[in-house]
């Protein structure tokens, strides 16, 4: 009996794992299967495109065979044009066979990943769908010179509103995705900041010399978080007043040296590090989501994200409507308490301490002792949860027993 009951145990703990693994999919090992699309495959892969499809939950590949490849590789594009067009193929929205047999007065358009890119205008980063007569189904790039120049041929696989991989006829192209691409070490970060509206940021970057800590972390994978025009407007005067020390570190504050997807930052929560990481200075916030919304939590200062100004793997920027306020320069925000009972006598520096948001000291600080310090290692939501559940479920076969 007691045997039985351990048994229970371990195959809760197994079937929460597996739900764990069935969850996700792997795009490049769904293309092997069929040698004619070994090109397509590759090029997913060696654009980095393959890693976004397979992080996503819900996604449609419009896959083309090796002799359709050949139509944009005889052209001599950029491996960094080849991932703009490309993109044009991975749908963020589930189209299975019969779905597409179903669309609403037989015509719809649906976003591409190339739509997230900033190189797509107006509606060049959308793909219409059309279910044309005698059952067939065409597709084409919603421009204003919108052609259906592709057909539907057959699925290739299929898992319901998680992921469909269908075989399309010609690839999907546009002007805006067969331009030219620089490549990561061309782009010049401050010159973007400045031309998506952050200028003011740009303008920190230039005054502490941080610029060229950004730059020369691009190649490798660069996340930027630029503070609107009007958030850095508005904490000009603390930043004025802080050393030219703190200043560089609040400013690489708002940079990870690794690429980071508005999915990836969706998929999980916990902490993270930034360009300021260095030694015993944590310099490090925490990325929260809650839906469609992603925060970036300093415990000092809650920022939301409001916009992808430009997303160019290895190299995306995002707009935050806060200047990000690192606890070792700024004091943590302390939880709740009961209000105190008055007295008549207050503290020369209790006004100081009220102020959240004011500089504790000029120097970094080790004010943050009620801070857990393995926040880095946290755990993303997803996995835990499942790990949670599979420790009940433990607890439960041993409570059998």
């Amino acid at each position: 009996m007691a045997y039985l009951r351990r048994a229970a145990a371990a195959l809760i703990i197994m079937f929460q794992l597996f739900s764990l693994s069935s969850n996700a999919h792997n795009i490049t090992k769904i293309l092997a299967k069929d040698p004619d699309f070994s090109t397509f495959n590759h090029y997913l892969s060696a654009t980095h495109l393959a890693d976004e499809i397979n992080r996503r939950q819900t996604i449609t590949v419009l896959a083309v065979d090796n002799s359709a490849m050949n139509s944009i590789l005889s052209k001599g594009y950029s491996l960094y044009t080849i991932r703009n067009i490309l993109s044009l193929h991975v749908l963020v929205d589930y189209f299975g066979a019969k779905k597409l047999h179903q669309i609403t007065d037989g015509s719809t358009s649906t976003a591409s990943m190339f739509q997230s890119t900033g190189s797509a205008t107006g509606t060049s980063g959308y793909v219409n769908i059309t279910d044309i007569k005698g059952g067939k189904v065409a597709f084409g790039v919603q421009d204003d010179d919108s052609q259906l120049t592709a057909r539907y041929i057959k699925s290739i696989f299929e898992k319901a509103y998680n992921i469909s991989v269908l075989h399309i006829s010609q690839v999907l192209t546009s002007p805006e995705a067969e331009a030219p691409t620089a490549s990561p070490s061309d782009l010049i970060l401050t010159a973007i900041l400045e031309k998506q509206g952050c200028k003011a940021f740009s303008d920190m970057l230039k005054s502490t010399g941080a610029d060229k800590t950004f730059q020369d972390t691009v190649d490798g994978g660069l996340t930027v978080f630029c503070p609107s025009d009007t958030a850095v407007g508005k904490f000009a005067p603390k930043f004025k007043a802080l050393s030219a020390a703190n200043k560089t570190a609040l400013v690489l504050y708002h940079g990870m040296p690794v690429y980071q997807s508005l999915q990836m930052l969706r998929s999980g929560n916990g902490a993270v590090n930034t360009l300021a990481t260095e030694g015993n200075n944590k310099f490090d916030f925490t990325v929260q989501n809650d839906g469609e919304e992603v925060t970036l939590e300093t415990d000092v200062v809650t920022a939301k994200l409001t916009g992808t100004l430009k997303d160019q793997e290895p190299l995306i920027v995002y707009k935050i409507d806060k200047v990000l306020l690192p606890r070792e320069i700024y004091k943590a925000v302390k939880a709740s308490a009961p209000a105190p009972k008055s007295s008549k006598h207050k503290p020369k520096n209790a006004e100081a301490d009220e102020d959240a948001d004011g500089p504790s000291a000029d120097a970094p600080s080790d004010d943050d002792g009620e801070v857990a310090d393995d926040k880095n290692g946290a755990v993303p939501v997803a996995r835990s949860s499942v790990i949670v559940t599979a420790i009940v479920g433990l607890c439960f076969g041993v409570w059998l027993m």
